[in-house]
């Protein structure tokens, strides 16, 4: 039987509206089923229903499941994004603010300070960017709805753990989408496992309490296998002819053994001819910078398992003690900018008539969607990147020199 027109806006109508009525059952049916296992983990009723039984689903989480800029950006543009100038002085003013919380951590803990500092600076630009989602309604959402739903729910119920025992207030528990939180990032079930009360409070407090997040960091690396005293690592020279299957972060030899390969300090110092256990790392491919990696690259590596993040971290602490930027070049003739220069981009967006919100240096959708329109307009291709060659192409569109609006 042929459906006659009204009929069918009705029926269309009457399933669409149907859609959000079935997701909501469906998620309140999950919270019953999270309320049914937190009391299993020996979370009490009364804290399950005053801080999650009314909770409704924030779907946005949902998108940012299968995006990690660490894994999809350009390693040029990653690092010049988080070890700019600007956040090698902010480090260094951090360093020396709090030169003697540091001393007592790393006397505690081992971690030197120019490490902690860096993953503050790297984790949460030193406490200004620390994620404004709700914890529990984002750890809710990725708990019934998507992929990882089992990883997610133990999150959500140590989320509730760190409050029924006092340490964070539920309303500043607020983060990234995935749950990280504080002034260093830490998901809820590794707070569970390392986070300290430094200050003496009684609270194990990683939002208001930055003792507490420089200590529970330290106390996190050192759990991870740090060796005090050793580098993390060096920019190494390649002998002619390398064999780069013999690079990887797992593919581990001693030092001895890497300098008999010609292995060599970018800077010519001589190596130490140990039994130490090193590995290659070729993050852009043999045409880029090269690096000798030891165990304590390893232990900023499982902060949060990607190499790029990594070596943001052991650059910017190296940068903290006063070391040079790499030595060899980034194999790109379109290198990233720092976050001065993106500002000065969507500065230079605004002036020609593209509203990108907030002038914060982060290059989001609505700048890339800015930056692809400009680059439709001017014959480029539409990548929607903000390298250097795009910053060129606004600031000549905009009628500026060097510099403006940063």
């Amino acid at each position: 039987m042929t459906l006659k027109p009204p009929l069918v806006c009705s029926l269309l109508a009457t399933t669409l509206l149907s859609l959000p009525a079935a997701a909501d059952a469906s998620f309140d049916r999950c919270i019953g089923d999270l309320r049914t296992e937190a009391q299993t983990r020996g979370i009490k009723p009364e804290t399950f229903d005053t801080y999650a039984r009314n909770l409704e689903p924030d779907n946005s989480v949902l998108g940012q499941l299968d995006y990690q800029p660490e894994f999809r950006t350009p390693i040029w543009d990653y690092l010049a994004g988080l070890v700019d100038d600007e956040r090698i002085a902010d480090g260094h003013a951090m360093m020396q603010q709090w030169a003697t919380t540091l001393q007592a951590v790393e006397a505690a803990y081992g971690i030197d300070p120019a490490t902690i500092v860096a993953v503050w600076g790297v984790e949460s630009n030193f406490g200004r960017t620390v994620g404004k989602r709700p914890l529990l309604t984002s750890l809710a959402t990725l708990s019934c709805q998507g992929r990882r739903q089992g990883f997610f729910r133990g999150e959500f119920f140590a989320t509730l753990r760190i409050i029924e025992n006092g340490d964070v207030d539920a309303a500043r528990l607020t983060g990234s989408w995935a749950g990280a939180f504080g002034h260093t990032q830490f998901m809820p079930s590794t707070f569970a496992r390392v986070a300290v009360d430094f200050d003496g409070d009684g609270r194990r407090d990683l939002v208001d309490s930055i003792p507490d997040a420089l200590a529970s960091t330290a106390n996190f690396l050192a759990k991870a296998g740090w060796i005090g005293g050793q580098p993390w690592g060096y920019e190494v020279a390649l002998p002619a002819g390398f064999d780069t299957s013999l690079a990887g972060r797992h593919n581990k030899r001693s030092i001895a053994d890497w300098m008999r390969l010609g292995i060599q300090r970018i800077d010519r110092t001589p190596l130490e001819p140990s039994t130490t256990a090193a590995a290659i790392l070729l993050p852009a491919g043999e045409g880029g910078p090269a690096f000798l990696v030891l165990r304590n690259f390893d232990a900023i590596y499982s902060y949060n398992t990607a190499e790029s993040y990594a070596l943001a971290i052991a650059h910017l602490s190296d940068r903290l003690r006063g070391a040079a930027a790499f030595v060899r070049p980034w194999p790109t003739d379109d290198p990233g900018l720092s976050r001065a220069e993106r500002r000065e981009v969507q500065t230079l967006l605004t002036r020609l008539g593209y509203p990108v919100g907030e002038i914060d240096g982060v290059i989001g959708k609505t700048s890339r969607e800015a930056i692809e329109e400009v680059q439709r307009q001017n014959g480029l291709e539409p990548s929607g990147r903000a390298g250097r060659y795009m910053l060129g192409v606004l600031r000549r569109l905009a009628g500026t020199s060097a510099g403006t609006g940063s």
